[in-house]
């Protein structure tokens, strides 16, 4: 768990690493959760931020932790979502995962989604991993991992 004196040094880390940007950001610090930091952003420019498929998101984070990692000696992660982007994401692959299982247990063809990056595969892994009338795997290399939904016999 986290000290509140790292979480201070995060925030403060954070808050410069922003501030060094052109970007006008608001950032919200949620309540941590086991030892995953989440950090909200707010701007009106979120698409650059972003990226094409959330990539630079996700490059952005990847860069923070490595800085912070620095000054942190403790086990933790961040969790950096920009105008809620990550949570629609994550809603959005909930939804599709069930209508594509629902698609497969009627006509009884498999289906394969289009290629994902590993978070978002395991998102999909999970929503259905409850349902008894199909199965998930996935296949291919990276980065063009894909996920296929297959009717159980």
């Amino acid at each position: 768990m986290l000290s509140q004196s790292d979480l201070e040094t995060i925030k403060k880390i954070t808050k410069e690493f922003f501030g060094k940007t052109t970007f006008e950001v608001e950032i919200e610090f949620p309540i941590p959760q086991d030892q995953t930091l989440p950090i909200n952003l707010e701007t009106e420019e979120p698409q650059i931020l972003i990226g094409e498929g959330g990539q630079t998101l996700v490059e952005i984070q990847h860069l923070l932790k490595a800085i912070l990692k620095r000054k942190i000696q403790e086990p933790f992660f961040i969790d950096l979502d920009i105008n809620g982007y990550k949570k629609k994401k994550i809603e959005y692959l909930k939804e599709l995962a069930k209508t594509c299982a629902d698609e497969v247990a009627i006509t009884k063809k498999e289906k394969i989604l289009s290629s994902m990056p590993a978070y978002e595969r395991r998102i999909i892994h999970l929503e259905l991993a409850g349902r008894s009338d199909i199965t998930t795997e996935s296949i291919g290399q990276e980065p063009e991992r894909k996920v296929v939904i297959k009717p159980n016999p």
